[in-house]
């Protein structure tokens, strides 16, 4: 894993930053190897819990393109696009 922080907020609690940093991860996989698409899936809509507002996502996707050079829209539109059962690779 490169050395950046996630774009995180210090008033969620400890299971709404587990989950955010397990989406990141999620998209980094879809970057690297390829990330099953019921994965990504299930870590998106974790992620939209605490993230709900179209424009809250945009800034936090923002941020962490800006910290790691990876585009997580990429991924999330590969996703609404995506068959059952297939791999999401970027």
């Amino acid at each position: 894993m490169e050395n950046y922080s996630y774009p995180l907020d210090e008033d969620w609690t400890t299971d709404e930053i587990i989950n955010a940093v397990l989406f990141f991860e999620a998209v980094e996989k879809a970057y690297d190897t390829g990330v099953p698409k019921e994965e990504l899936e299930m870590k998106y809509d974790a992620f939209k819990l605490i993230v709900p507002g179209k424009s809250q996502e945009k800034t936090k996707f923002r941020e962490f393109k800006s910290n790691s050079g990876l585009e997580a829209y990429s991924a999330v539109k590969k996703l609404k696009d995506a068959e059952p059962g297939s791999l999401i690779k970027i």
